[in-house]
């Protein structure tokens, strides 16, 4: 057995700095450019799906000088384990409609169960991610990097610097 054969899965990782954050998020603003729906491709607002979308969201509408961010809190996980998704706090109804013209931006699309609880209530909204896993796929619009369903990603936010014991032991 190799040494990559006794990993647990949430060891096969994907860590990701804080510039690879702001160049993955500017990137998927430079997508989304002239992409909504109305004058000259114009987006009316952003919402970041909490925790994780605020970071890439704030970056997204800096970048298209976007002025009006709200939010929607999606609870799907309890540390790394994943549970049914449900809506803690729903942003402005009267800006949100049906969604038109809202870009609604997440952090990463996993099993696709929040994206997809927040397309029931805004059907008609553009859902934009910085990661894409294949099952949560249909579920988002745009994406810019797509990994493998059994990698787990580490944000900056959620790390801290500490020591690592080599590859091969000590």
């Amino acid at each position: 057995m190799s040494p990559t054969d006794s990993r647990l899965p949430h060891e096969k990782g994907f860590h990701v700095s804080w510039d690879q954050i702001h160049r993955d998020s500017r990137a998927l603003a430079w997508r989304l450019d002239h992409q909504g729906p109305g004058e000259g491709g114009a987006w009316r607002a952003v919402v970041a799906i909490t925790r994780g979308g605020m970071v890439p969201a704030c970056i997204v509408a800096r970048e298209l000088d976007l002025r009006v961010v709200d939010t929607i809190s999606v609870k799907s996980y309890d540390n790394q384990s994943q549970t049914s998704a449900q809506v803690i706090k729903s942003p402005d109804a009267e800006l949100m409609g049906d969604g038109s013209g809202i870009l609604v931006v997440d952090d990463l699309v996993d099993s696709g169960k929040t994206l997809e609880l927040v397309r029931n209530l805004y059907p008609k909204a553009h859902f934009a991610t910085v990661y894409a896993k294949p099952k949560g796929r249909p579920m988002v619009d745009t994406f810019i990097t797509e990994v493998s369903q059994d990698t787990w990603i580490f944000f900056p936010w959620d790390m801290a610097l500490q020591y690592v014991a080599p590859y091969r032991g000590v």
